[in-house]
């Protein structure tokens, strides 16, 4: 199962991460299959791709909380509810 989840970088005691999209039994640094974002706590930065976001949720990939969390307070998940058909 692909999830979306924080993979750290940065030096110690200063972390900055990357929010890619991984293998689930992949470790926290393992190969990714690709770069989404960026999140950095300490200046409270994020950046995020929003189209290959979608396009990984749209295939199953499940979000972990943090990532989830952070792409609650950007908007994906309305953009997302936008895009779904609807059904009547």
């Amino acid at each position: 199962m692909v999830k979306l989840r924080l993979k750290r970088c940065g030096r110690k005691q200063r972390a900055v991460y990357r929010i890619v999209a991984i293998d689930g039994r992949s470790r926290r640094e393992g190969r990714d299959l690709r770069k989404v974002g960026f999140y950095d706590p300490i200046n409270n930065q994020t950046h995020l791709n929003v189209p290959a976001i979608l396009y990984f949720l749209d295939k199953g990939a499940q979000p972990t909380g943090t990532v989830h969390d952070i792409s609650k307070k950007a908007g994906v998940f309305t953009e997302l509810s936008l895009n779904q058909p609807k059904f009547d």
